[in-house]
């Protein structure tokens, strides 16, 4: 059996056997395709889902529950009337992977802070805008904040 790209699938489960025994560079090249394709859409929806979370408010807050300074980065946006969506990673399914894309994505540690959709950072790049006073500015553009 020759290894060709017109070659018909055989029928019975041992012949099928044999053509992907006697093919196995062709389908082994179309397996690691498919994988490639397979990780990349999963990315793509992880991405897509951290996206979608991000701009369902003007601040969006990616947390864990037993973190002090997610905790504290928390308590600054209460603190300034600021109603954020807060997304407790350790709590939720599916929390590891939204964390593993927020790394990729450029916030390597938690909290992961969105205001107006956009990626800011963690908790030193929060307080630095909030000592350069640029913090509630951004804040009442994004229509997070009314006075």
């Amino acid at each position: 059996m020759e290894s060709s790209t017109s070659q018909q699938l055989p029928s019975s489960h041992c012949s099928l056997a044999s053509y992907i025994i006697s093919d196995h560079c062709f389908i082994g090249h179309y397996c690691a395709q498919l994988f490639n394709l397979i990780s990349c859409s999963t990315a793509d929806l992880e991405m897509e889902r951290v996206t979608k979370l991000a701009s369902e408010r003007p601040v969006v807050i990616f947390s864990k529950s037993t973190c002090c300074m997610c905790h504290t980065i928390k308590t600054l946006f209460c603190d300034f009337g600021v109603n954020p969506a807060v997304h407790e990673l350790d709590e939720m399914p599916g929390g590891r992977e939204i964390e593993q894309e927020l790394s990729r994505g450029g916030c390597p540690t938690l909290p992961a802070v969105f205001i107006g959709g956009e990626i800011v950072g963690g908790a030193n790049e929060v307080m630095s805008l909030h000592l350069s006073r640029s913090l509630i500015p951004m804040l009442k553009h994004a229509g997070a904040l009314w006075v």
